[in-house]
Formats: structure tokens, C-alpha cells, sequence
């Protein structure tokens, strides 16, 4: 009989007991496909009394991750606890010195320590796999590192959080401020323990770290991301956005440009008409675009025990059958570390302000903007009863320094009130 691979889970939370049912129920189609039996050796929790509608009485239980990774009778260490150091890192550097590949959903953990978990693992000949890390169920991470590896990838943005997804969607169908939205995720479990995680873009930064590495070939290089979160999304932006034909979703963005690196996961304004415009709820979408390939969309569920499950077993299969690749696609020491953009590419944006409502206002505010390069494609002015007029800009494509100079210059008029509102519009 054919070697059976034998797996050493670590956290059993809603993605580790997902792979156990996936494994209890599919047992002999999991073995046909891959061509050997796939088999759980042991198991690792906080919590071994917790009851977790799992049967778990056939496996050895370890207290220590790091002692199941390092047990002989584990041939796959399938890391599904979290956190970016700690005992997931030790553990998983555990399993590759003892000759074991890893398995990992932990965005965290190769976003910050990626680089040097790579260069171990090619150090030991192992590989580590991390489809679940990058948008639970969709396969983006096989479709960048294999199905697009002839291509020349020019450009990767996403919707990469499903909890930012839904609250600006939620925002948007049913009128509600963030604040309201916000409360209502929270009490549905939508939200990490740790919000900011979500609605700072951090998680979803984790994961555009990670496919920039395996698009351009670069390092790792969570800390060069341009992070900026929902928080200050208004119900009158989505409105106005919306008035004009746009849809504002937290987008994630990565490009090699002559200026170097761009990655930045901020609030965008997209076509509401595009695949993104039109992604609702707490789904989540990969664009990646190609030389030879152009445009592909990938869509799917971003989180959740079923989705996140599947993709840890797509990678375990994957190395069922003998399939191996390095890490993120090319040996660790070929990765480049890339040179980070100062600036990011020029792009049109929509501002939101308040002028006073009296002559020469409008006057002053398009004189700073002349002044600092930044060109209005269009414009609108709103019906007002008070004193002050609120007024709508899309400006033609320009650096974010020049905004930046003009948004300071309209500061400087005495005809604006309050700080105006920039969302950068990007292309898709």
C-alpha cells in the first residue's frame, strides 16, 4: 500500500477543525485523488477539553505545537493557529529543521517573517504552502505562482477584506453611517478581536505583501505598505461617489512602476459598472493582470470554516501528489529586494469640500489648483440651505504630491472649511 501523509494540525479554531471534517468526510475521494491515503498523526489546541463538534478521539493530542512539529510519525505540519510570531513561527521553524513541509494560513507570519522562513525552508529542501493565507477560498496564490507563470504580471489589486467589503456595502444599500455599520459587524462576529486588523487595512495589507512577492519577485515587505483604513468613509462620500458613477471599496494595489514598489492598501474609488464596483457583501476579488494573459478576475468567499479549509487542503493535496515549488515561486535568495516607490502612480481623484457660499469663493479654490498642476475634469455644486455649499471634484490624472500641494493651497484661501476629503480613483 501506497505511504499514507501524515499531518500534524496545530490550532484547532474554525479553519483546523474545517480540515479535520473535510478529511473525516472525504477520506477515500481525498485518497483516490491524490494517490495515497491522507491521514491525521496528532493535534494541537490552547484547550484540549474544548468541545468543538469535531470528532478528535483518534488522534494524539500535544500540548506544545512546537513538539508536534517535531514528532517522527508527522510528515506534513499544517500551521492554522495564528499570530505572527510566537509559537506559530517556532513551530513551523520546528517542522522544516526536522524535515518536514508546512502548510500555513498565517498571513501575519509570512508577511513579517516570510523571507526568513523561505530561506529556511530551502535550507532544509522543504516547502512552505500558504494558498489559505490570501483570500480564503480563492485560488490566487496558485493562479499567480503556476496557472500565470509565463507571464510578465504588470499589475495586482483586490477587495482583500471581506468585513471592510460589507460595511461599505452595508453603508451604501441600506443609508447607514460607519459608525452603525461598524456596530452591526461587530455583533454579527465579522470583526477581528482586534478591529483596527480589518478596518485599518492591516489584514488585508498582510496579504497584498504576500502577492506582491509572488508577482514581482521581490522580499517580503509588509512595513513599505501604504496602509489606510475606512474609519473616515462618510455616508455622504458613498452617496456623492456614487452620484458620479463610483464605488468606493478598500483596495489593495501592487504594481512595479519606474518609481519602484507600489503597495497600497487605501479606500479607492472604482467604476461601479466594473467586476469590483459590483462586488457586494463580504465577498472578496483578485485582479491580476498579465502581459501575455491580460485581465483575469477571481471572486469568491474570503473567510469562513469551508472556504479557508479548502484551500489549506488544496496545498496539502498539492504535496500528496509530489507537486513542489519554492516558497513564494522562485528560491528564496533569487527574491530581489525591491526598491520601494516614493510616489505612488499618477491617477485621477475625486475631493469632497465645503466652500463658503459667497463670491470668489470658487474662484480661489480652481486658483489653487491651477497653481499646483492639479487639472478638474469635472465638478458639481450641491443645493444648499446654509451658508456653506458643498462641491464635488474629479480631477484628471496627477501625482498625489501635486494633490497634496493643491489641497494645501485651498487650505490657505480662508474659502474652505474644514479639511476636504481625497480618495484616490483607481482604473480597472
Amino acid at each position: 500500500m501506497t505511504k499514507p501523509l501524515r499531518l500534524g494540525i496545530a490550532g484547532l479554531g474554525t479553519v483546523g477543525t474545517g480540515v479535520i471534517k473535510i478529511i473525516q468526510r472525504h477520506a477515500a475521494e481525498l485518497s483516490e485523488k491524490a494517490g495515497r491515503p491522507i491521514t491525521i498523526t496528532a493535534v494541537s489546541a490552547r484547550n484540549k477539553d474544548k468541545d468543538r463538534g469535531v470528532r478528535l478521539g483518534d488522534y494524539a493530542w500535544q500540548d506544545d505545537p512546537v513538539a508536534l512539529a517535531r514528532r517522527d510519525d508527522v510528515d506534513l505540519f499544517v500551521e492554522l493557529m495564528g499570530g505572527a510570531d510566537g509559537p506559530a513561527k517556532a513551530a513551523s521553524e520546528a517542522a522544516l529543521a526536522t524535515g518536514k513541509d508546512v502548510v500555513t494560513a498565517n498571513k501575519a507570519m509570512l508577511a513579517i517573517n516570510g523571507h526568513a522562513l523561505a530561506q529556511a525552508a530551502d535550507a532544509a529542501g522543504r516547502i512552505i504552502r500558504f494558498e489559505a493565507a490570501v483570500a480564503g477560498g480563492i485560488p490566487v496564490v496558485k493562479a499567480l505562482g503556476e496557472g500565470l507563470a509565463g507571464n510578465e504580471i504588470k499589475r495586482v489589486l483586490g477587495v482583500m477584506n471581506g468585513t471592510c467589503n460589507y460595511i461599505l456595502t452595508r453603508m451604501k444599500s441600506a443609508g447607514l453611517s460607519y459608525e452603525e455599520v461598524f456596530a452591526e459587524a461587530d455583533a454579527l462576529g465579522y470583526l477581528e478581536a482586534d478591529p483596527t486588523l480589518d478596518v485599518g487595512g492591516i489584514d488585508a495589507g498582510h496579504k497584498l505583501a504576500l502577492l506582491a512577492t509572488l508577482a514581482f519577485g521581490t522580499q517580503v515587505d509588509f512595513p513599505a505598505v501604504h496602509l489606510e483604513g475606512i474609519e473616515r468613509i462618510t455616508i455622504e462620500d458613498i452617496n456623492l461617489a456614487a452620484d458620479m458613477g463610483y464605488v468606493i471599496k478598500l483596495l489593495g494595489v501592487a504594481q512595479m512602476s519606474a518609481r519602484g514598489l507600489e503597495q497600497r492598501m487605501t479606500p479607492c474609488l472604482v467604476p461601479d459598472s466594473s467586476p469590483l464596483g459590483q462586488l457586494e457583501g463580504a465577498t472578496n476579488m483578485c485582479v491580476l493582470e498579465g502581459d501575455s494573459v491580460g485581465q483575469i478576475v477571481l471572486r469568491g468567499a474570503g473567510a469562513g470554516e469551508g472556504p479557508t479549509a479548502s484551500a489549506v487542503m488544496g496545498d496539502v493535496m498539492d504535496i500528496a501528489r509530489g507537486f513542489r515549488m519554492p516558497t513564494f515561486g522562485r528560491p528564496a535568495q533569487a527574491l530581489n529586494t525591491a526598491k520601494i516607490a516614493t510616489a505612488s502612480t499618477p491617477a485621477r481623484h475625486y475631493i469632497r469640500m465645503k466652500l463658503l457660499d459667497k463670491p470668489g469663493a470658487w474662484a480661489k479654490t480652481a486658483a489653487a489648483l491651477a497653481e499646483a498642476g492639479v487639472s478638474i475634469d469635472r465638478m458639481r455644486q450641491y443645493t444648499h440651505d446654509d451658508p456653506e455649499a458643498p462641491v464635488l471634484i474629479v480631477t484628471h490624472k496627477t501625482p498625489r504630491a501635486a494633490l497634496d500641494a493643491a489641497l494645501h493651497g485651498m487650505a490657505e484661501t480662508g474659502v474652505v472649511v474644514g479639511a476636504p476629503v481625497a480618495i484616490r480613483i483607481e482604473d480597472v
